[in-house]
């Protein structure tokens, strides 16, 4: 029945799907392997405490029933956490799902969106669905050229999105530049989405908090996850602060059950382990560092990160990830976000990461 696919709406031809990194038991079937590091999906490496995970076994008890459909507890949990109104507090499965339902409450066929590139895919995927005209808007240095998003924006852009630190580069907009940009597009009618997902990482003195320009400027919000530092990615739970007007709309149209009974236990326990996630971070940074001074030897160009991963320059992207993934090792091949000369490695365990580092150094004559 070819003329089934006449019935698809125009807007979703060409659209490239979203890559996720292979499964570990994937990869051991495929290739025979006993052991496989994941390094692929910026996951956190390290358990989550006790606590979270009996809470999230608790919640199992009630899985026969739907969950609360308003979130009641982890909305005022998030919001007395980040010194918000619980009115000003959105949740969903995953980051993800609150971006394709802000695309859907503000973006019409015709419509802009603005976002720097490479940077997280979903944007355009989600841009593409609505028929937006994608305005993508090519970093410098590896960075989001704030000065030049600012000029992109026309009187039909509708949304922009900052992604900071950005995916999959680890780089950062600093204070000062963002200053600068939202002294620019003050007064524009749009919105300013800044995409916070590995807010918890970054310790530049020089980063800024997206909450300080929700609360300054009318038109942001900042959105944030537990998929990531808090290790539920599992679970698919990310939240956003937005204005009043703007949560309320959302809650309309969203699905009525967009955050599971488990996700939502888990992830109310997960806001009170502040030592759990500043012990990640620092660890994160610890082996980072250590990851840094491996490359250097190796002479592997590399983009210092602010987030929990690493891009490494190399001389084809796919090449590299096909070789490490035959020696057990699953990092992120970049084509997809327009970076075919390199991969995009999360910072593992000790462990992972010397499984890592020793696999590369095998494929260096293959690599540079």
């Amino acid at each position: 029945m070819s003329w089934i696919m006449s019935l698809v709406r125009p807007e979703l031809s060409g659209i490239k799907p979203y890559v996720p990194g292979k499964p570990i038991d994937e990869v051991k079937r495929e290739l025979g392997l006993e052991t496989v590091v994941k390094l692929a999906s910026n996951e956190n490496p390290y358990k989550v405490p006790d606590a979270v995970l009996e809470a999230a076994k608790r919640a199992l008890s009630e899985m026969h029933r739907y969950p609360d459909a308003a979130s009641y507890h982890l909305v005022r949990a998030i919001a007395k956490k980040l010194g918000v109104s619980p009115d000003e507090v959105i949740v969903g499965n995953g980051s993800e799902y609150i971006i394709d339902t802000l695309m859907k409450v503000f973006v019409s066929p015709g419509d802009e969106v603005v976002y720097a590139v490479p940077s997280f895919v979903v944007y355009r995927i989600a841009a593409s669905v609505m028929g937006a005209k994608r305005v993508e808007v090519p970093c410098k240095d590896y960075r989001h050229d704030l000065e030049a998003m600012a000029e992109a924006i026309t009187d039909k852009t509708k949304l922009v999105f900052v992604c900071n630190p950005n995916n999959p580069t680890g780089t950062i907009v600093r204070r000062d530049e963002l200053d600068q940009f939202f002294a620019s597009v003050e007064g524009k009618r749009l919105l300013v989405v800044m995409d916070e997902a590995y807010f918890e990482y970054a310790k530049d003195p020089n980063y800024p908090d997206g909450l300080q320009y929700f609360r300054r400027y009318g038109n942001v919000v900042v959105l944030r996850t537990f998929s990531k530092i808090y290790g539920l990615a599992g679970l698919r739970i990310g939240y956003g602060i937005a204005p009043k007007e703007i949560v309320s709309i959302y809650n309309t149209i969203r699905e009525v059950f967009a955050v599971n009974v488990v996700a939502q236990a888990a992830a109310l326990a997960a806001l009170k382990e502040d030592a759990y996630v500043s012990w990640v971070s620092m660890k994160v940074y610890e082996e980072k560092k250590k990851l840094y001074e491996a490359l250097s030897k190796m002479g592997l160009p590399y983009v210092e990160s602010e987030a929990n991963f690493v891009l490494i320059k190399v001389r084809d992207s796919k090449l590299a990830f096909e070789e490490m993934l035959k020696r057990g090792v699953v990092v992120r091949p970049t084509d997809s976000f327009d970076l075919p000369n390199h991969i995009r490695v999360t910072v593992g365990t000790p462990e992972e990461n010397e499984v890592f580092l020793k696999a590369l150094k095998e494929l260096l004559p293959l690599l540079r």
